[in-house]
């Protein structure tokens, strides 16, 4: 059932299992839309940082900052699809600063944060910004599934803290509309409907500000 999107830019975000890039490569694939997707797994500090946060904080999060200012440069500003409808995304620039302020000690924040907000300004606003949430139970329970190996040190305190991270900046936000689906244990992979009715809940038109979608079962 393929749906039309009111939209042109679409970032979907989630905590870290939630199902955020496997959703926007489903919606690639059926639409043939332009996808941009974190490359996480290119940062070589990501291992050390989950063996030793403390330590490996600073350099993790503005490995990150650099390679994602990078590609969002390239995908949202220096190059117009004439040949894509809209724009999926996995994640959303603001990500680089939640993620920070849970990782870093003050000072280092406080640095990094003037780093951010000079290179936020290059970057427009999702026209909508969808938040899959899942409980921490089933998210660690996608994380084993998965089975990368530098993830298997992720605590659940980890984990509801960047959880808080996304809602304290949601609650914030009124200029652009924020999407929070509550996808409890359903697998849209495997199921379609779920994916059919997750891309029909996308597809509203939404005011600015959060609004909130329960799909779980």
């Amino acid at each position: 059932m393929k749906i039309d999107f009111p939209y042109r830019y679409i970032a979907v975000e989630g905590n870290i299992g939630a199902g955020k890039t496997s959703f926007t490569k489903m919606v690639r694939d059926e639409y043939n839309c332009r996808l941009i997707l974190e490359e996480f797994a290119e940062n070589p500090f990501l291992p050390l940082f989950y063996e030793n946060p403390k330590r490996y904080a600073f350099t993790v999060e503005l490995f990150f900052m650099t390679e994602r200012y990078k590609q969002m440069e390239d995908s949202l500003v220096a190059q117009q699809s004439l040949f894509s409808d809209f724009t999926i995304s996995d994640y959303v620039f603001i990500k680089t600063l939640i993620f920070a302020r849970k990782n870093l000690g003050n000072k280092e924040f406080r640095l990094f944060q003037q780093l951010f907000t000079t290179l936020q300004q290059n970057f427009p606003n999702p026209d909508l910004l969808v938040y899959l949430h899942r409980n921490v139970d089933i998210l660690l329970k996608n994380i084993s599934k998965r089975g990368r190996e530098y993830e298997k040190n992720i605590q659940r305190e980890y984990l509801y803290n960047i959880q808080d991270s996304y809602f304290e900046y949601f609650r914030n936000i009124v200029s652009f509309p924020i999407l929070i689906i509550d996808l409890g244990d359903i697998d849209f992979i495997k199921e379609k409907q779920y994916y059919d009715i997750l891309k029909s809940v996308i597809a509203k038109e939404y005011t600015p500000g959060v609004h909130r979608v329960s799909l779980s079962i």
